[in-house]
Parts: structure tokens; sequence; C-alpha cells
């Protein structure tokens, strides 16, 4: 099969790595890709978000087979025109990418369903969030309905700071129109994990347990960002801990879907809490994560390919998923000033040095052109790379991922020192 990956991050770097090792592949393609994903895959270039493009694309290339990694080009529908042109994929139609592109109608699904959240009220206006300032007490949650890269969410401690953030996100709009209207949430305390589930209309699949860090200092300290790193499997997780997350969130909400009638087909993300009262939702995601994908799909021992085209043709009843059970850790290597401004096209060192059993998954990489006189990898994003180790325990495999990235050098390089630790 020819297959096109949509995206440009480490998320999508692993996705194309992993179909790599399908004997059901044929020719990979990725659009718009980065230079590491140019190692492996022959690149286009239309934008995630350029829809007609992606199609004409597809048509062009012979693609028999679309995966989709980014949300946004998902909320624009891309999964439906490819199906119109006769081009499966893999992803959420529309409708359905609604449970990641809306906050709000998210929380009424799940509110409608009876599955455990975060008690909320919708705002649609500065004056009806200063209205409900305090309403579950301090700290309180901010969050932008819309899609806002993973980062729409401000966690204000006091009145000061709720007044500071409805201004941002509704009068100086940092997030964009994704702030037009809020939510306004009572904070969990508690352990945070994610579990990604492919999900067809008859079956909902969850993949081993993973915990990703999305803070962008050492003990969760900072502003939230798309993610600092990963590791799987989670140390949150016991049998007792599966049991009520598959009676009380992932049952409940494949019934849902059904009863709604979405028909979702594709990858949920369900961003966990366990709280003093068991597990709480705090999103929904209609795509693999990203770090957590750079952690699980190394640990996958299933055909990746296999599995996305089970879950667009309604067979996923015939799946059964295979985990190495080693421990994976993923350490995000970052520009200065993520998740704020940061500066691009700095020399990146040392990718030659790391290890030949340590993974390298390439975010913002662009790899230069030799007729200009400059060869090598630079920085071209936020998150540069994802740097991925297996081991036995996690003493071992932290050592041996922290090794590595240690050797990974470039301007203004930043890490977190404690993925796999806090708050273990």
């Amino acid at each position: 099969m020819n297959v096109l990956v949509v995206g440009n991050g480490a998320r999508e770097h692993a996705i194309c790595w992993k179909l790599c090792q399908s004997k059901k592949l044929k020719e990979l393609f990725c659009t718009p890709g980065n230079g590491g994903i140019g190692q492996i895959a022959t690149i286009g270039n239309v934008q995630s978000d350029d829809i007609a493009g992606l199609v004409e694309y597809s048509k062009v290339h012979q693609i028999d087979f679309v995966v989709v990694g980014p949300e946004v080009p998902l909320a624009m529908g891309l999964v439906d025109h490819l199906e119109k042109a006769g081009i499966p994929a893999f992803g959420p139609n529309k409708e359905c990418a609604q449970l990641e592109a809306s906050k709000i109608f998210t929380k009424r699904f799940l509110q409608r369903h009876q599955i455990p959240t975060a008690e909320f009220v919708e705002c649609y206006s500065k004056e009806e969030c200063l209205g409900h300032l305090g309403l579950f007490s301090y700290p309180m949650v901010l969050k932008a309905d819309g899609l806002a890269g993973g980062k729409g969410v401000l966690i204000v401690e006091n009145e000061k700071a709720a007044r500071s953030g409805i201004d941002s996100l509704m009068d100086e709009k940092i997030f964009g129109a994704a702030g037009d209207r809020v939510i306004i949430e009572e904070y969990l305390s508690g352990t945070e994990a994610s579990i990604l589930c492919f999900v067809d209309e008859t079956r909902i699949l969850p993949m081993d347990s993973c915990q990703d860090y999305k803070r962008i200092g050492d003990q969760d300290r900072g502003p939230n960002t798309g993610g600092m790193g990963s590791y799987s499997p989670s140390a949150l997780f016991c049998p007792t801990h599966w049991e009520r997350l598959s009676r009380e969130i992932l049952e409940p909400t494949l019934q849902g879907f059904q009863e709604e009638g979405l028909g979702f087909k594709g990858l949920l993300f369900i961003g966990l809490m366990w709280t003093n009262q068991g597990w709480k939702v705090i999103e929904f995601n209609n795509r693999f994560g990203d770090p957590e994908t750079q952690s699980l799909l190394p640990r996958l021992k299933n055909d990746l390919l296999e599995i996305l085209l089970a879950t667009r043709e309604n067979r996923l009843s015939q799946i059964e998923l295979e985990w190495d059970p080693r421990v994976a850790v993923t350490v995000n290597v970052v520009s200065k000033g993520y998740p704020g401004k940061y500066e691009t096209g700095k020399e990146i060192r040392g990718l030659d040095q790391v290890d030949p059993e340590i993974l390298i998954f390439h975010g913002g990489t662009v790899w230069t052109d030799p007729a200009k006189g400059e060869t090598g990898f630079r920085t071209g994003g936020g998150r540069v790379v994802s740097v991925t180790s297996l081991g036995e325990t996690m003493e071992k495999v932290r050592q041996k991922v922290y090794d590595n990235v240690g050797r990974i050098q470039f301007d203004g390089a930043f890490y977190r020192k404690d993925i796999g630790v806090f708050p273990l």
C-alpha cells in the first residue's frame, strides 16, 4: 500500500517509523514532514490545513490510505473530504472531531452520559467569566473552548490571577478565536495519566498506559506546553484502576457514541486524573498524543498499519494488542523560550553521537540544503526532538535516555530533568 501520513511533528515521525515495519507498506509519504521524517519517507510540500491540496496530493501519488496526525485537519473535515474522493483515511470525521475542537462539546457529552469529570460552567463573554470568579474556589481552571495547540489551559491561584487570565483569553486573545468561549472548571487534585484508544463503531481498544508532562519546568512548574516528555507504562495503574477505567470511562464512552450515532472511528486520546473519588476525564483528543506516541509505539509489537486499517473497517474485534514489557521513557529537547517565543535555525549537534538503540523522533527540525553550503539538521520549531529509550527498569532507562539527551546540543537547548521521576 502507498500510505500518506499528514503532519510534521515527532508524533508523525514515530508513526512513520512504526509504519515502516509493516509488510503491507509499499511506499511511505509524509506532508509537510520534517528533516528527520525525510530520512524514511517521501516528503511533500502541502501544509496540514490545506484540505484541497491534501486530497489532490493523495490522488496524484496514488495513495491507498491516509493517516491524519494533527487535530486541525481533523477539525476541518479532512477525513470527510478524503473519503468522499474515494481515499480511505484513519481518523474521525468532522462531527466527531468536535470532541477535541470544542471543550464545551466534550463536557456536555460527558455530562449527558454521566462520565466522571470536573464540575464546570460555560462562559460566552468576559462578563460571564467575571461573574463566576471563585465559583469552585482556588486554584481554578480556565480553558479556551477551541484548539490551542495543547496550551489553552490556565491554572489560576487567586482572584487577581483569574482576572488576568480572563483578560488574556477574551481581550488579548492569546489563543485567538479558541478563547471566544471559555470554560471555568473545578481544579482536580491527583495524578494525571493518558490512555490512547483505538475506536470503531463496535469496540474501544485501549493501548497500554502512559504519563506525559505538560509543564515546562521540573516538578510541574511553569506554563503548560504541548508536552515535555512521557513514560510508559504508567506507575499509576494496577488491575483495580484498569477495571474502574473500563467500567466508568471506556464502556460509557463507547455506549455514548453509539447512542448518539456519532460513528466515531479513529484514535481517542483520554486525558485522565486519578483523584480521591476515582478516575475523572480531563479532556478528549481525537488523535495520537504527543509525546505519548513516542513512548507507546516503540513498545507496541503489533503491525500498526493493520490496526489502523482494522479501525477504519470496523474490524477491531479481530485485534489483540501485544506489548513489550520494558519501560519506555521519552524526553523532549526544546528551544529556549518555548512555549512562548523562540528562535529557529540553530545548528543541531550530536545526533550522530547517540547510542544505536536510542530512538530519535524529530519534531521541529529541518535538513539544510547542501547546495547552499550548509549541511546537517537545524532547529525549525519549539519542540525540536524527542529522545526515547527502553529498559528493564525505570532507573536504568532514565540513566540511558539522559546520558544520550546530553549529547544533543544546539544554542538554547532545554529539557526537563525529572521525566519518569516526578511525581512517582
